[in-house]
């Protein structure tokens, strides 16, 4: 399915029937709208589950220099949300898409009817952490354009995902991550950086959605992270996964799916 926005062209897969509830499902770093599958497949007789391949990323392509800004964007989803469905959708987003989702939830609230944040922040307050952020963003991007299977190798070193290198399922993982663009997915990485993201600290206090921050237990940045959001943010959650990393979702399919649909069921009932 191909989606036109004002700003961005979307590829995005779909599962279940339009009729039923909506669920917008953002993709991290790397990824695609692929990565949510396996969870549609097993919600799409309560739910419509729609995953577009972020810009950048899988089918869709990199933003434009002039329009593609981290807000545009955001805003660019906002508008593919009111299209897909005729009601408000759930959303959920991980890591990168984390951060997305967070925006539109802190920004277009009538369009959602809930959000679940995996693995991710409100963004960095600090002008010159943010600056010293994109520096370094646009050195990787340089990076995957260069060699990016180099990159790949050294990408998954990091200690952020040390607990999915030892998972059955990275292999697997690792081989979807091989079909990205290089030149694409360094555009995308320009744009989408932590460090040209407005910070969203500011305005966790006026949360108007039930939102669940889903967070690894031995991911320790990001569950300090999720305490503190959840400090800020009325009608928030923090659902800890016990021995999971950053890929939660990836690492316990069976406890990720379990909590997701117990946290759509309850966002229903309310």
């Amino acid at each position: 399915m191909i989606i036109d926005t004002s700003f961005q062209r979307y590829h995005m897969h779909s599962t279940g029937n339009p009729v039923l509830p909506g669920i917008l499902m953002l993709h991290g770093f790397l990824g695609s709208g692929k990565d949510w599958k396996h969870y549609a497949e097993r919600l799409q007789n309560e739910y419509t589950c729609f995953m577009p391949d972020l810009p950048g990323h899988g089918a869709t392509p990199a933003p434009h220099d002039i329009t593609g800004t981290f807000e545009t964007i955001g805003e660019s989803l906002a508008e593919l949300a009111g299209t897909i469905h005729a009601d408000p959708l759930h959303l959920v987003g991980y890591s990168m898409g984390g951060r997305l989702a967070l925006y539109l939830t802190l920004h277009y609230p009538e369009r959602f009817r809930s959000a679940v944040i995996i693995s991710s922040s409100p963004g960095m307050k600090n002008p010159g952490e943010k600056a010293r952020r994109y520096e370094s963003d646009k050195r990787i991007a340089e990076r995957i354009t260069k060699d990016f299977d180099s990159f790949l190798d050294a990408w998954y070193e990091l200690q952020l995902f040390a607990t999915l290198k030892r998972h059955p399922l990275f292999s697997e993982v690792f081989e979807r991550r091989k079909a990205n663009d290089p030149q694409a997915l360094a555009a995308a990485l320009k744009q989408l950086s932590t460090g040209c993201q407005p910070s969203l600290w500011e305005k966790l206090g006026q949360n108007s959605l039930r939102t669940g921050f889903f967070v690894g237990e031995k991911d320790r940045k990001y569950v300090e992270i999720g305490r503190q959001m959840v400090n800020l943010c009325p009608n928030s959650e923090l659902f800890i996964f016990h021995g999971c990393g950053h890929t939660l979702h990836i690492e316990n399919r069976n406890l990720f799916l379990e909590r997701l649909t117990g946290f759509l069921a309850g966002t229903t009932r309310h």
